[in-house]
């Protein structure tokens, strides 16, 4: 095959594709996509080393796709190849991912990961296919890029306690009212989607408030502007399938839901996401980190 017949990387599928060209940004968002590559350059290498925390996205062994934090000394995530991750560790006994990442797929099961950096207000996101080590797993990259930091709280990490050997866990089918009030005082959560043989994980910032409980069953957020790209917003017209994960960053607890989103279009192009609860997992302490008040970012709208 000539050089000139060389199929060009293409970072997004039908479901981005269908949002881009439904608002008009398809140009832009080919001149973007160009930062997403298969490769992990040094500098996003020497970022990963540095952080205590990462947050995955992916399926269960029913189909539920959920969020997940891992967390440990920095160094714990390390490029160990042009297009590998490995990371050292396993998710806490009863995190409804932990069977996903200790046992895999004969071809890998597909994952989303962010690195977040509060400190430094930049992320990194490597999607791909997880494999099990001796040491935790590894995963190989089908998409490496950063994101900007629009929207992103910062934050400085100023303690590390023990984290307890074993955690009360509450599940449920629905939000308490102490599980409501913790996501309406959120800033940030992350929100997990999948598209065919692929996941994502990526990080959704406001002021407090940004995201709504109007129901026990139900919340629903604003998708600010972004970089046109619209991954997530693919996935989830792809396939609806969603998980959450909300942090507490002052006690580490951690709330995971599952469930199903929707996009709404206004007329003018805003939108919005609705979340329907299939089931709420809280577990207090999950982080050991502890990090200080934010400093919201000027990129935040004003709430209604």
């Amino acid at each position: 095959m000539a050089a000139y017949d060389l199929p060009v990387y293409d970072p997004y599928h039908s479901g981005s594709r269908a949002v881009q060209d439904r608002l008009g940004v398809r140009e832009s968002a080919d001149h973007v996509g160009r930062s997403i590559g298969q490769g992990i350059r040094p500098v996003a290498a020497a970022f990963l080393e540095l952080q205590p925390m990462l947050v995955l996205g992916a399926a269960d062994g029913a189909g539920r796709v959920w969020a997940s934090l891992l967390t440990g000394t920095p160094g714990f995530v390390r490029a160990t190849g042009p297009r590998q991750i490995s990371v050292a560790g396993a998710l806490r006994e009863g995190d409804p991912l932990a069977d996903t990442l200790a046992t895999g797929a004969p071809d890998g099961a597909p994952v989303g990961t962010i690195a977040l950096d509060p400190r430094t207000r930049r992320r990194m996101r490597l999607n791909g296919r997880t494999r099990p080590t001796p040491r935790g797993f590894a995963v190989e990259a089908d998409q490496v890029f950063s994101n900007c930091p629009k929207y992103l709280q910062k934050r400085e990490r100023y303690e590390e306690v023990e984290r307890p050997a074993s955690a009360a866990v509450r599940r449920s089918v629905q939000l308490t009212d102490e599980q409501q009030a913790f996501i309406e005082a959120a800033d940030t959560f992350f929100l997990a989607t999948v598209h065919g043989e692929g996941a994502d994980a990526s990080h959704r910032g406001g002021n407090p408030g940004f995201v709504r409980v109007d129901s026990p069953y139900e919340l629903s957020w604003p998708d600010y502007s972004g970089n046109s790209m619209f991954l997530t917003l693919g996935n989830l017209t792809a396939d609806p399938r969603a998980g959450l994960l909300f942090l507490d960053w002052t006690t580490g607890t951690t709330l995971q839901l599952t469930g199903a989103a929707r996009i709404e279009f206004a007329p003018d192009g805003e939108r919005t996401v609705r979340f329907t609860v299939t089931e709420a997992v809280q577990t207090p302490g999950a982080s050991p980190l502890r990090w200080s008040a934010p400093e919201y970012s000027p990129a935040n709208p004003p709430l209604p």
